[in-house]
């Protein structure tokens, strides 16, 4: 399976997602804040 580029977009919905499912709260080291830390490293 070919590896996909995470796009700004998909990080929001994944962040959503896992906000909604805990509370209003993205744990550390969970996927949408990995996703996050992503993004956030590629805009340098």
């Amino acid at each position: 399976m070919p590896k996909r580029k995470i796009t700004q977009s998909a990080v929001k919905r994944i962040q959503r997602a896992t906000t909604t499912s805990n509370e209003g709260v993205t744990p550390k080291g969970s996927f949408a804040a990995r996703a996050q830390r992503i993004i956030a490293k590629k805009k340098k």
